[in-house]
């Protein structure tokens, strides 16, 4: 099964990399949902939430305050103005 290799970095600190299944965002065009195989792009994020479905473990939701987001070749990087995990998950739960 290909997965995505997700990546979510604030302007000042590190929030959460590891393996996922579908990374869910809003956009300023709308809300987008990335799964393995999506072709490349690069999108501005509205502020709101972020899921994530990592391959391991249970859903994790972010609050972000915008940025932008890029996927290429199962990549996803995503860079938020300032993100905030919830649910009490670690910037460290889900890292390699």
């Amino acid at each position: 099964m290909a997965v995505l290799d997700v990546e979510i970095v604030a302007a000042d600190h590190f929030v959460w990399s590891g393996e996922a299944k579908m990374v869910k965002a809003r956009t300023s065009d709308g809300e987008i949902g990335i799964l393995a195989g999506h072709s490349p792009l690069l999108a501005i994020m509205a502020p709101g939430e972020l899921v994530i479905d990592p391959v391991d473990g249970s859903r994790i939701t972010a609050d972000v305050d915008g940025g932008f987001f890029s996927v290429d070749s199962n990549r996803v990087v995503i860079v938020a103005d300032n993100a905030q995990l919830r649910d009490g998950v670690s910037a460290t739960a889900g890292t390699r």
